[in-house]
């Protein structure tokens, strides 16, 4: 890799610490958000698996955003200059419930700071963990992997996509509108433009339309296994696969393995093609 990338590894190890305390209102906007008709939640109750990602948001001043919407680089996370940045996956465990009202601690360490090539350009990859705690006691260990690329240019051809299978044991089926990515985007305080400034995602990140969240996608999945399955979520991967635009009909689906111990989930774009791939572990 090119000089532009010494130094990077010069962040594994730096650690960041959040405190946040469980409140009722983002809990219920996602409820209504994601078309449930959960009572109004009141403190004690759990916080369903993945919604904890609407909660230790960072508020960095207007002038110290990037252009596309972003925190400016080289804060806690390293200053890489490729413009395209999104969540590749991560993987979760779920070792006790989040409630309403409780205080909650969130520690971030930089695990991983992976330079690469491939076709599309130059890559790099940071994986972060995240470690969540009530007083003493781990309730949510997860950790994220973020991938950074060069930019696109006018007339790139597609990547190459994958059929998702046609058949599935749970389905749903969500309309990606720009109404449910601005909300999205609102409950997690993220700006990132590619999701609500469509001018912006086509004209300088030259994708077709607005990008649907992975985070979304990957709650989407979690909502899944709660709609179907009353036991809790215990672990879960998820990986992406490619793009969601905002105008699709995008699926949402589950199958239950035999022993019944998981679940494999994914997302598929309007056309067939897998979108998110996740394991869910009961």
């Amino acid at each position: 890799m090119t000089d532009q990338f010494a130094g990077m590894s010069d962040w594994v190890g730096k650690t960041e610490m959040r405190t946040d305390v469980i409140n009722a209102w983002p809990v219920e906007a996602l409820s209504a958000t994601l078309n449930r008709s959960d009572p109004a939640p009141q403190a004690g109750d759990p916080l369903p698996a993945g919604w904890h990602w609407m909660f230790f948001l960072e508020a960095r001043p207007m002038s110290e955003l990037g252009t596309d919407g972003h925190p400016q680089r080289g804060g806690f996370l390293p200053p890489i200059a490729l413009p395209r940045r999104m969540w590749a996956g991560g993987r979760l465990a779920f070792q006790a419930p989040l409630r309403i009202g409780d205080t909650v601690r969130k520690v971030s360490t930089i695990l991983k700071v992976e330079p690469k090539s491939g076709k599309s350009g130059s890559l790099v990859f940071v994986t972060v963990q995240h470690e969540y705690f009530v007083g003493d006691a781990r309730a949510i260990s997860e950790e994220q992997d973020i991938v950074y690329r060069d930019a696109a240019a006018p007339g790139d051809p597609q990547p190459r996509t994958t059929p998702a299978p046609e058949e599935a044991g749970w389905h749903r089926r969500v309309a990606a509108d720009p109404v449910l990515l601005f909300r999205y985007s609102a409950l997690t305080f993220n700006g990132h433009r590619i999701h609500y400034d469509r001018d912006y995602a086509t004209g300088a990140e030259h994708y077709p339309g607005l990008v649907v969240h992975g985070p979304l996608q990957s709650t989407l999945l979690l909502d899944l296994c709660r709609r179907h399955e009353p036991r809790p979520v215990t672990r879960f991967e998820y990986r992406a696969s490619s793009p969601l635009f905002a105008g699709e009909t995008l699926s949402v689906n589950g199958s239950l393995a035999a022993d019944r111990a998981s679940a494999e989930l994914w997302t598929a774009s309007q056309a067939g093609a897998y979108a998110m791939r996740g394991t869910a572990r009961f």
